[in-house]
């Protein structure tokens, strides 16, 4: 079908791990679901969870560990 962007939800904080001593929950080339969390965007000591929307292959992530986001910022791509 082609490239699909998951967009931040929020501005804040984008964060690829759920801590700074684990993994990150995904990486390019990972198979997702719909329902599978890419992420988290901190507000304010808030975390709320990035969810895919689509399923498909992360092709790439276009926003780094704990960068900036605004809402509605592409933060990753993926080939659905």
């Amino acid at each position: 079908m082609g490239i699909q962007k998951i967009v931040s939800p929020l501005p804040g904080i984008f964060y690829r791990k759920p801590a700074p001593d684990e993994p990150a929950y995904k990486s390019e080339g990972d198979t997702i679901t719909q329902d599978d969390t890419i992420g988290l965007i901190e507000v304010m000591k808030s975390f709320n969870e990035v969810k895919a929307g689509a399923s498909g292959k992360i092709v790439r992530f276009l926003a780094e560990n704990e960068e900036a986001v605004m809402a509605g910022q592409p933060i990753a791509e993926i080939d659905v």
